[in-house]
């Protein structure tokens, strides 16, 4: 490629009567070419695509050096996308820098890490981790993976503590948080782990073109079993997906670094420390082995960066259905683990649709033409609802926090539901899903808020683009079994997690105006779907699912929910909502009362929300 371009050039210049025989003679500043424009100086050229004013345009960087040159893509000087590598003149007073990312990625130097080259290679170093277990399962499809042809499904159990820990979490640029005292720590934590020895990789996260980052990852070798999870969970960067990221859109970024030391306890964080400065991608993880930690704490810092390029972050899952009359329709489900929003998306509906999957947890949606991107091609999946003979488990890559046992063959064999301990996890490969694609460029027809609310019955439709956002910013749920939670915190207790996200660094705002836009200017629809109880009884999967059915189908008969403005409900048996009855609307007053409070003890805060959630929550009490 790069002497095709080298021809091209020198073909251009020499037609121009330009071209010096010997690099680095005088040359004209500027000249031109058919639908290019050519900047000249001592040591490089600068090839535009049309009108040099716009840095847009810039296609090819040529840089000389005596007589050697190097070709760049536009103004970068190693690939596409998030930047890695600078020119020694843009390092001094570079905003991309901070004393977080400086100690992060400044370890990943050091002479005691050893960057892992191949998938096979992450593999072999956790297949000989102590107190992993090589289970007698082999892998799907190993050697289309990268990895060995005698793969086997890899085991990892934690201590106590089998889910994220919240409470770690630090944000730089948040109010109260000391960027100093942290980033002290950060140093401390670096020079206390030196005498060990660490293993590094790198991966991309965002599936297509127009927005994928590149992501570092160091850990002591000892826990090489978390980054082998890492590097399955995400994608690792080999030659087929360096090619793919250097033809990338360009994001005028750094890559994303995480170092993480699960033996190092800070003093006055026996739960672990998580620091993030997600303005410059990095991320500090401290005393925390769960796996679960590293994969939401790459993808805190990818959806914060797609924040900033105008992309909405979703946690959530989506699919198409493409539809006998030619059509489709694409609906989005968000919620925390545990609310279905995995099994919805994942539903074969009895082979009665084609259906395409996206993912099932973590993507974007452009907020301009709606269309949608991955970021990540594995599944982190819950594995109490898939016993060893369930044919999902052929999917299998690692598992974390699951019983092992032998079958009758005398082969080691994963007891999948959770005996040992709540919350046992699986990362399963993207052959999972045979319909699954990175990208979806049709817009989003219909956005799902998932709930578990009691006061709610199993459908509603909302009319209104303030409310709908408003609702989504007060999405009302229970805890799962994914979270660590404190003694005194209770699981069952109903909570708000705005847009089932926890993993959101920039002001909550951002997300309500972007939500907004999509109800608003987008024409995308937005419901609520009940997966708890109403009132005292479950809300059945089958019932869920035969509304979703239907809903894409467009055959959902809806009807005013009472006199509450905005709101439609559907009537299905054994779940009608007693109007009649004056306790229920106390207790649905009750439940938008909750989201109020909660909002308004939000102002003055980074969270602080727009006066107009406040007035929509006062129609509905």
């Amino acid at each position: 490629m790069k002497k095709l371009i080298i021809s091209f050039i020198f073909s251009i210049c020499t037609i121009g009567n330009i071209f010096c025989s010997e690099i680095g003679k005088r040359r004209e500043p500027i000249f031109h070419y058919p639908g290019y424009t050519i900047e000249s100086s001592d040591n490089e050229y600068k090839i535009y695509k049309g009108n040099p004013a716009f840095s847009s345009n810039l296609v090819y960087t040529i840089e000389f050096s005596n007589k050697n040159y190097k070709i760049f893509k536009g103004e970068d000087l190693d690939t596409m996308s998030t930047r890695r590598v600078w020119k020694q003149s843009e390092i001094k007073t570079n905003p991309l820098f901070s004393k977080m990312r400086s100690t992060i990625e400044t370890a990943f130097y050091g002479n005691n890490v050893t960057p892992v080259t191949s998938v096979a290679q992450a593999y072999q170093f956790a297949a000989e981790e102590p107190g992993v277990i090589v289970l007698d399962m082999p892998v799907y499809k190993p050697c289309e993976q990268g990895l060995p042809a005698d793969a086997k499904v890899l085991v990892t159990n934690d201590g106590k503590t089998t889910g994220r820990y919240a409470k770690a979490r630090r944000i730089i640029g948040d109010e109260g948080i000391d960027e100093v005292e942290l980033a002290n720590i950060a140093r401390d934590a670096v020079y206390d782990s030196r005498g060990k020895e660490w293993i590094s990789a790198e991966t991309i996260v965002g599936l297509d073109k127009k927005f994928t980052a590149r992501a570092h990852l160091m850990i002591p070798k000892d826990h090489a079993s978390i980054l082998y999870s890492w590097i399955m969970n995400f994608k690792f960067f080999d030659a087929a997906v360096k090619e793919f990221y250097n033809d990338s859109l360009e994001i005028p970024e750094g890559d994303i670094y995480i170092y993480s030391d699960p033996d190092y306890v800070v003093p006055g964080h026996p739960g672990g420390l998580a620091i993030f400065d997600p303005a410059h991608n990095c991320a500090m993880i401290l005393g925390m082995r769960y796996f679960g930690e590293h994969k939401k704490g790459t993808l805190t810092l990818a959806w914060s960066l797609a924040n900033r390029l105008g992309y909405v972050a979703c946690h959530g899952g989506m699919k198409r259905y493409n539809l006998d009359n030619g059509k489709s329709y694409t609906i989005g489900v968000f919620g925390l683990s545990g609310s279905g929003k995995s099994t919805l998306t994942h539903e074969k509906h009895d082979g009665r649709y084609d259906i395409s999957i996206l993912h099932d947890d973590a993507y974007i949606i452009n907020t301009e033409d709606l269309s949608s991107i991955a970021l990540e091609p594995t599944y982190f999946d819950k594995m109490q609802d898939y016993p060893v003979e369930h044919p999902a488990n052929e999917f299998l890559l690692t598992l974390q926090n699951v019983g092992v046992t032998m079958d009758d063959e005398g082969r080691k064999v994963v007891l999948a539901e959770d005996v040992r301990n709540n919350n046992g996890r699986a990362i399963k490969s993207q052959f999972w899903t045979e319909n699954r694609v990175n990208y979806v460029d049709e817009p989003v027809n219909a956005i799902v808020w998932l709930m578990k609310d009691k006061t709610l019955p199993p459908i509603l439709k909302i009319d209104d683009p303030v409310l709908a956002s408003t609702m989504g910013a007060t999405l009302a749920t229970r805890r799962s079994t994914a979270e660590k939670l404190d003694a005194h915190v209770d699981p069952n207790a109903l909570v708000i997690e705005p847009y089932a996200n926890p993993f959101r660094t920039y002001p909550l705002a951002l997300d309500y105006e972007s939500y907004k836009k999509l109800f608003s200017e987008c024409g995308v629809e937005c419901y609520i779907m009940n997966t708890g109880f109403f009132l005292e009884n479950k809300v059945p999967k089958e019932v869920t699912l035969d509304l979703l059915e239907r809903l894409v189908e467009g055959t959902l008969e809806f009807k005013p929910f009472y006199k509450y403005p905005n709101l439609e409900y559907v009537e299905v048996p054994g779940f009608e909502p007693p109007f009649q009855v004056r306790e229920y609307h106390h207790q649905l007053h009750k439940a938008f009362e909750f989201r109020y409070d909660y909002v308004e003890n939000l102002i003055g805060h980074k969270n602080e929300l727009p006066e107009e959630v406040l007035e929509v929550l006062k129609t509905l009490m």
